[in-house]
């Protein structure tokens, strides 16, 4: 597999190497030992999965401590363009996103930390969306962030058209309104 690092320490990009033929493709999407040497240490818990139209944008998310997330994403079937929101108190690049558009295609995978607020903006219909996350879901844990905050300053792909969000993503607030991600125990 090729481990690209992102402009922001953590995040990474992993391209899985596949192996086609005739019959199709075989893939290793994750094997903890590979993952580990590569800098990606998380002890992945539970996998979720989520199907939606082209235009669906999901995000900014995270969940706050002691619930919080790493997450190891990619893409089944379809396309997205994902991104990762530092807000991590302190940090050099708080404030700072890092981006990739997965896809069945590329077979990429995106590596979103603890300390992320987390999104994607869906490109293709029926796109079919996985990923892990080394902590359990916590409803009272969850909490976003604008996706079009302009103190982020996101160049979402132009689709054609106003993205459709959750009722919940419409509310959330900017990034001056957030409690910056700390360390448990900082």
């Amino acid at each position: 597999m090729e481990v690209e690092e992102t402009e922001i320490a953590g995040v990474k990009i992993v391209t899985p190497k596949v192996f086609r033929d005739a019959r199709g493709y075989f893939t290793e999407t994750y094997n903890a030992a590979r993952y580990k040497a590569a800098g990606i240490g998380a002890d992945f818990v539970q996998d979720n999965e989520s199907m939606s139209q082209k235009g669906v944008l999901r995000g900014l998310h995270w969940q706050a401590a002691p619930h919080t997330q790493a997450k190891l994403v990619r893409v089944i079937r379809g396309a997205v363009w994902d991104v990762a929101v530092d807000i991590r108190a302190g940090s050099p690049t708080f404030g700072r996103f890092a981006a990739v558009t997965l896809s069945a295609e590329n077979g990429r995978q995106f590596y979103v930390p603890r300390g992320f607020a987390h999104g994607f903006l869906v490109l293709e219909d029926d796109t079919l969306f996985s990923y892990k996350c080394d902590n359990l879901y916590e409803p009272s844990s969850e909490r976003g962030m604008r996706y079009d905050d302009p103190a982020i300053g996101i160049p979402w792909p132009d689709i054609g058209r106003a993205p459709i969000l959750s009722e919940k993503d419409t509310r959330h607030p900017g990034l001056d309104a957030i409690e910056p991600w700390s360390m448990p125990g900082a």
